[in-house]
């Protein structure tokens, strides 16, 4: 029996004096957080490109460094995304990533080995480099089945944006088609071709046909047949033509009209209501940043509502 107790009690100094290594700082469902773990992410804060902002539910990576706070909830939201890409079966095997890291080579026409060189001169190992992949591979598989494939962005969502930060614009223009007799100034002055519009004019007040007589008398230089211009959008052509057009029925003509180039007689072949081309040009960007302003909500809401689900203890003081 005293040969039992005799390694116990030799091993009761040894405890005792022992310096504590490793300490839970928290419970998160089935997973632990040790005091190690912030000091892997203290090095990984080394590296920006390894740390998850989708996980700081809006706080910044200065605040990451500086905050414990912060690195714990940091930690307890990685861990309730392990929990859930478990959970949900979005792990993916280390040949996945393997593959992954020979796609992104052949992708920049490089050797898998200068990739991994590439990242061991930022202080990434291999596989802590492999093991950040994985879970990146994880999390977005879970995040595209959770979040992302719920979130619509329509286009009518990113117009109602465009008219908010746009107030003085309208959601639709006026699109002409439009054609013209011109005269040139640069033929004999600028009294000789107002005087020739003001003939052709007064032939058309007479019901002489405007095609033709744009065939005998535009001068422009680009003339294309019955003096076709072609469709504008509100703003897109002669701020003085289309001022002159804004009343006129299709069919119509203007009087002579002077603009910048010479004399015109416009005619309206068609006038039809259509998106202001200014929210067209910033449509995709609008959507864009929409999506991103959503993803962000949704994805903090998410993280919110797993944490209320979650078993959560913290043993810090």
């Amino acid at each position: 029996m005293n040969k039992l107790l005799l390694p116990l009690f030799l091993l009761i100094p040894f405890v005792a004096h022992a310096e504590v290594v490793e300490r839970i700082v928290a419970i998160v469902n089935n997973e632990i957080i040790l005091e190690s773990d912030f000091k892997d992410l203290q090095h990984k804060m080394k590296t920006p490109a390894l740390i998850d902002e989708s996980l700081l539910m809006g706080k910044g990576v200065d605040d990451l460094k500086k905050d414990r706070k912060v690195q714990l909830d940091y930690l307890i939201n990685e861990k309730i995304m392990m929990s859930e890409i478990k959970r949900l079966n979005h792990s993916v095997t280390m040949e996945r990533v393997d593959q992954e890291i020979k796609d992104m080579a052949k992708k920049n026409n490089v050797t898998v080995n200068e990739i991994l060189a590439a990242f061991k001169t930022q202080g990434i190992s291999t596989s802590e480099y492999q093991n950040f992949l994985k879970e990146k591979i994880e999390k977005q598989s879970l995040i595209e089945s959770e979040i992302i494939s719920k979130l619509r962005i329509s286009d009518d969502d990113a117009l109602a944006e465009y008219l908010k930060k746009n107030p003085e614009n309208k959601s639709t223009v006026n699109e002409f088609t439009i054609a013209h007799i011109f005269m040139n100034p640069k033929k004999g002055g600028v009294d000789a071709a107002l005087k020739r519009a003001q003939a052709v004019s007064e032939k058309l007040r007479q019901g002489e046909n405007f095609e033709t007589l744009a065939e005998q008398n535009s001068e422009d230089p680009n003339f294309t047949t019955g003096g076709l211009l072609g469709t504008f959008k509100s703003g897109e052509f002669m701020k003085e033509v289309e001022d002159s057009i804004q009343n006129l029925n299709p069919g119509q003509t203007t009087g002579v009209v002077k603009s910048r180039q010479g004399y015109h007689i416009v005619k309206l072949i068609g006038k039809k209501l259509t998106t202001d081309p200014k929210f067209e040009r910033e449509k995709e960007h609008i959507k864009s940043a929409l999506f991103e302003q959503n993803f962000k909500r949704q994805m903090k809401n998410w993280l919110q509502s797993k944490r209320e689900e979650s078993f959560i203890r913290i043993n810090e003081k």
